[in-house]
């Protein structure tokens, strides 16, 4: 067994955004692993070491030298392998040229069994690890890869990578391994914070190269991290106060930093009347600062500032980004207030100049469009009429706010502004609140829309903009779907389903007549199709999500219960019953699976009592049973107790065909039963085809 050496390897770069640096630790830690492997180098566990201007490798216990390897591989026997006067064969020279040799280097001797064989022996001797590390170090720099970045050259290099390479930091114990990379040659110095620990600072091993650079004021993430929250932790406790860290800022907060120390400034107290929503969104994407939030949920005054300065000039920085802030809030202060002088109404007439889509036309037709659709929506779901009322209000006004400043500076707070603007205006509470939450839910696990209106206007919306593309041929493929369709189909199902409890399929008719109204031209019965097999097909996927089984899904799509509450509550009540009593759900679906099997619509459902046995009679007594206990329990929606009613023909089917020949001989015999079977298959009919859920 090799000694070992643990192994640094690190590309000193000059600041690299935080989303390539995130990508790039990924990539490092396999490549770097991967590399070791193929050189034949064993190794210990691979740790990634980061920050804004550093990606180093630490690598435990890796192999001083490869393994020597003697192998010895038989082939064909010498008879086959050498003809009468001792010349190779084909077999023999596949064989050798498929181990690298000649035939000539074969070598012949008997095996144990007595027969004389040819053998391929070979020797790879041991290779050092480090001519092998630098190899691998220069090919790993080259194989990084910035997706939706654009690497840099510098100086007079065609070399690429994210930032120029600045330096490389390359140890195998105690020793130097030379990389080399465009203008970089390796040495056993890194570099600390730019400020606080300028210049070189020497790495005798790889095992105090984190001591090394915390001494130079440069932590590894996990520990920026660490103390970036333990700060905000003693920022809440000490102001009494929530600060807001949502992930993707706080990671990118995280990589903007080598030694973090955690500061709060104060906004103006004036800027508290303009809505929170902005001058958060302005904190955060803007400057990356944290707002923070009292007892009540109120937005305070106070922000989170994380620094990468000299903790001694902590005053400074503050003043410096209190300034930012309010030049920043002053802006946001400006279009709020602009934005209040100008009527609704004139915002929505200004849609006209504002397209949808090229084929679909402007944002004011849809908005018009959605006015229609929001009460054909409430006439489905047998919403009252203030709620109705509130939600045409709502859909007339929802899209105004996309010409107004603050939306045209704050594009992510479409829908909140308007609410905003609609409250000003003395728009009813409601009105406001559907405008507000009708692009909601916007990504997965965000919250439905308060509101009963804001449910209607956010599905009007949704199921417009879906209904549309379908109708000029442009439905979301495998990769292109620029309009987020599948997304705004699980929205739709997930406002319906817990919400408004209506169906889809009569709301799709209706966007598509508001399209048909405005002059578009399509097969309306063609495009209904589509449009309702892609929700569904959504609703299937969101199903088999909720770990309902596939042959579950498959048995209820195959029937006619689309109205999402109803499917996932029928679905649930299918495998609940499956769960509780398997052995007799599993036989109820097997005899439906050969009963429909052997149905034949062509004889119809009529069925001449004067030729049944008894077990057939028994069975059409439990079938007229049946039909009415589940069309009761149907109309009641009691899912359960539609499993139940067809439960109870269980025992009847199985005593059916165990006694009964259903393909007699005599023609009337046969096509009673069949008829016999057509009822009993009827039952199932439009609930779910169980003989999907049939043990195969």
């Amino acid at each position: 067994m090799a000694s070992t050496r643990d192994f640094l390897f690190e590309i000193g770069v000059e600041e690299m955004p935080s989303a390539p640096l995130n990508n790039a630790v990924k990539q490092l830690k396999v490549l770097v692993a991967k590399g070791l492997d193929e050189a034949g180098l064993s190794h210990g566990d691979v740790r990634i070491v980061s920050s804004p201007r550093r990606l180093a490798a630490l690598v435990s216990d890796v192999a001083e030298a490869t393994e020597e390897i003697h192998s010895v591989l038989r082939g064909p026997s010498a008879k086959i392998a050498f003809d009468a006067d001792g010349n190779p064969t084909k077999a023999a020279e596949g064989f050798a040229r498929k181990n690298g040799l000649t035939a000539a280097e074969l070598i012949r001797r008997e095996d144990t069994d007595g027969t004389e064989y040819v053998f391929a022996e070979q020797n790879t001797p041991s290779e050092p690890a480090a001519p092998m590390l630098a190899r691998m170090a220069e090919a790993v720099i080259a194989q990084i890869e910035w997706p939706n970045y654009r690497s840099q050259r510098w100086g007079a290099e065609r070399a690429t990578f994210v930032r120029p390479i600045r330096w490389i930091c390359c140890l195998f114990g105690d020793d130097v391994v030379e990389v080399r990379y465009a203008d970089v040659v390796s040495g056993r110095t890194t570099r600390g914070h730019r400020v606080l620990s300028p210049g070189e600072h020497e790495v005798a091993c790889p095992a105090v190269y984190e001591q090394v650079l915390e001494s130079a004021h440069v932590l590894s993430a996990e520990r920026r991290e660490s103390v970036i929250r333990e700060g905000i932790a003693q920022v809440e406790a000490e102001l009494g106060v929530h600060v807001d860290t949502p992930a993707k800022v706080f990671d990118e907060v995280v990589n903007l930093c080598e030694w973090p120390t955690v500061l709060v400034g104060h906004f103006d107290e004036e800027f508290l009347a303009v809505p929170s929503e902005i001058i958060c969104e302005s904190m955060l994407s803007n400057q990356r600062y944290f707002p923070t939030y009292d007892a009540q949920g109120n937005l305070t005054r106070a922000f989170v500032v994380v620094s990468n300065a000299d903790p001694a000039v902590s005053e400074t920085v503050i003043d410096g980004n209190e300034r930012v802030v309010r030049a920043r809030l002053y802006d946001a202060k400006f279009f709020y207030d602009e934005d209040l002088k100008i009527d609704l109404e004139e915002f929505r007439s200004r849609l006209a100049k504002v397209g949808f889509q090229k084929k679909l036309g402007t944002v004011l037709q849809k908005s018009e469009r959605m006015e229609d659709l929001a009460l054909a929506i409430a006439r489905e779901a047998r919403i009252g009429a203030d709620a109705a009322s509130d939600a045409q209000r709502a859909a007339h006004l929802a899209k105004a706010d996309l010409v107004s400043s603050a939306v045209v500076e704050f594009t992510s707070q479409q829908g909140v502004m308007g609410g905003y603007y609609a409250a000003a205006a003395g728009e009813a509470p409601e009105v406001a609140a559907a405008i507000r939450d009708h692009y909601r839910p916007r990504f997965a696990g965000d919250a439905l829309p308060e509101g009963t209106a804001g449910c209607i206007v956010a599905v009007a919306d949704k199921l417009d903009t879906i209904a549309g593309m379908f109708a000029i041929g442009e439905p979301p493929t495998g990769s292109k779907d620029p309009f987020a369709l599948r997304r705004s189909a699980i929205g739709v199902l997930n406002i319906l389903r817990d919400r408004l409890g209506c169906g889809y399929e009569a709301l799709v008719d209706a966007a598509l007549d508001a399209y048909a109204e405005q002059g578009l031209e399509f097969d309306k019965a063609e495009v209904a199709a589509s449009v309702c097999a892609f929700i569904k097909g959504r609703m299937e996927q969101m199903a088999r999500d909720e770990k309902i089984a596939p042959d579950t899904v498959a048995a209820v799509s195959a029937g006619s219960v689309t109205t999402p509450a109803h499917y996932f509550e029928l679905a649930h009540a299918l495998e609940h019953a499956r769960a509780n009593d398997r052995a007799a759900f599993d036989n109820l679906a097997t005899a439906y699976a050969r009963a429909a099997h052997l149905a034949d619509a062509s004889v119809g459902c009529e069925v001449d009592e004067a030729l049944l046995g008894d077990a057939e009679r028994v069975l059409l007594e439990t079938i007229d049973a049946a039909e009415a206990s589940v069309a009761s329990a149907l109309s009641a929606q009691d899912f359960p107790g539609v499993i139940s009613a067809l439960a109870a023909l269980r025992e009847p089917i199985d005593a059916f065909f165990d006694e009964v020949m259903v393909m007699d001989e005599d023609e009337r015999l046969r096509t009673n039963r069949l008829a016999l079977l057509n009822r009993f298959a009827a039952v199932f009919s439009g609930i779910a085809d169980l003989g999907a859920m049939a043990r195969k």
